[in-house]
């Protein structure tokens, strides 16, 4: 079973900036794509970013392309989601996921899932 887990949530102000981590319990073909997703509640949980951590291949939804990045650190078998001008509408439950194959942007598709860490974004 591979195992997920967040850090780097927390509260900050609209225009500033967040990195959170996402540190997986194995690099196999299991988790051939990771990414972000997030949830407020009564919605449907938001792709935000994946990356195939083979080949660095990144996907962002419009909503953060341009002030978030994905990236990877293969060695310690961990992903990054650099967030930067941050916006109130932002603020949700981030979620990491991992999948093998290709990236998709439902969260269907993905097998393994973290336990979620929260980015609150103030006006």
């Amino acid at each position: 079973q591979v195992q997920l887990v967040e850090s780097g949530g927390g509260l900050v102000q609209a225009g500033g900036s967040l990195r959170l981590s996402c540190a997986a319990s194995e690099r196999t073909s299991r988790t051939n794509v990771m990414g972000w997703f997030r949830q407020v509640p009564g919605k449907e949980r938001e792709f935000v970013a994946a990356i195939v951590t083979t080949a660095g291949f990144t996907r962002y939804a419009d909503s953060v392309s341009g002030r978030f990045t994905i990236s990877r650190d293969n060695a310690k078998n961990t992903i990054y989601l650099q967030m930067n001008a941050l916006k109130p509408e932002d603020t949700a439950t981030y979620y990491c996921a991992a999948k093998p194959g290709f990236i998709a942007q439902t969260a269907g598709a993905y097998d393994y899932w973290g336990q979620g860490t929260q980015v609150t974004v103030s006006s």
